[in-house]
């Protein structure tokens, strides 16, 4: 597998280890959270639709996306993706077993995902950040919890320099990607 999920909470600093992955020759993929709200903004609308909205937008973005890559050669690096969507989704309609299984089995990511744990130092608001660091930290615990539900085996990032996080990752991919 080459796609490589990196999620947490608003304001972890997915964006800036995934711009510093790119920096090191690597292709990544932005979030579609973030790129709804900034359109919804320049449309004159609320931020977010409805959460069922929100979450059906996301996942419509990620699947995209995902197929966009699916034939990528090497590693691919995803701010979040179709399982962060999937997330949001149960959240307001809980999914059945047996739906989750068939999202599961058609889009499967490297089976080890990255964390970025809230961190109080580096969390600021912006435009489409406006939720508070406590609600980061909500958001990061149903994170690691539905990717542990996923199948998925969970490891968070440290909370060091941008460089230090970009080795820990690369070299946990080093240490099980063939």
């Amino acid at each position: 597998m080459s796609r490589i999920v990196i999620t947490g909470a608003a304001g972890a600093g997915k964006t800036t280890l995934l711009l510093a992955l790119r920096a090191r020759g690597y292709p990544i993929v932005g979030d579609s959270a973030r790129t709804i709200i900034q359109d919804r903004r320049r449309r004159g609308l609320s931020p977010r639709p409805d959460p069922y909205a929100f979450a059906r937008e996301m996942l419509r973005m990620d699947i995209e996306n995902f197929v966009h890559h699916a034939a990528s050669p090497g590693l691919i690096f995803f701010e979040r993706g179709v399982l962060d969507a999937l997330c949001g989704l149960d959240r307001v309609t809980p999914l059945k077993e047996s739906e989750l299984s068939m999202w599961l089995s058609k889009y499967q990511y490297f089976p080890k995902v990255f964390v970025l744990p809230p961190w109080k130092t580096i969390y600021v608001n912006d435009a489409e950040r406006d939720h508070t660091f406590q609600h980061a930290e909500a958001v990061n615990r149903i994170v690691q919890e539905w990717y542990r539900r996923c199948g998925y085996q969970v490891l968070e990032v440290p909370m060091v320099s941008v460089d230090e996080r970009c080795a820990f990752v690369l070299r946990a991919l080093a240490n099980t990607h063939t």
